[in-house]
């Protein structure tokens, strides 16, 4: 599992692929990545934006970037934790994902990037 820790803030990203919501013959290949984010800071901190870059060998890099995730903008104090599941559709079923996440110090109002790790997108009879 890619792990990445980033100002006392560590993302630890989970993949699968779902076939039954995949058309190979359409070059459509849907993924599932779940994310767990942990504050082992010592602050309160809220996930305000995210910004991903797509990699996909059949259709080349894109850029997503928006409010929060999933709808949500979580606030984690020390030592909490906060999972989502979200998900990536490819033309090549091979591809990998990376990119940030907006943070705010909500004591001071100060804002930080947290790293999400890279991690590979890739259909399971590709890997053989």
């Amino acid at each position: 599992m890619p792990t990445t820790t980033t100002q006392g803030v560590t993302v630890t990203v989970t993949t699968n692929y779902l076939p039954d919501y995949s058309s190979p013959a359409q070059e459509h290949f849907v993924f599932a990545y779940r994310i767990d984010i942990r504050n082992d800071s010592e602050f309160t901190i809220k996930l305000l934006r995210r910004h991903w870059y797509i990699s996909d060998v059949g259709a080349g890099l894109r850029e997503v970037e928006g409010e929060g995730v999933v709808g949500r903008q979580p606030v984690l104090e020390p030592g909490e934790a906060h999972q989502y599941v979200s998900g990536c559709n490819l033309k090549s079923g091979l591809g990998k994902m990376r990119g940030t996440y907006l943070m705010e110090r909500l004591a001071s109002g100060e804002h930080f990037q947290v790293n999400i790790p890279e991690f590979t997108l890739i259909v399971p009879f590709r890997m053989n």
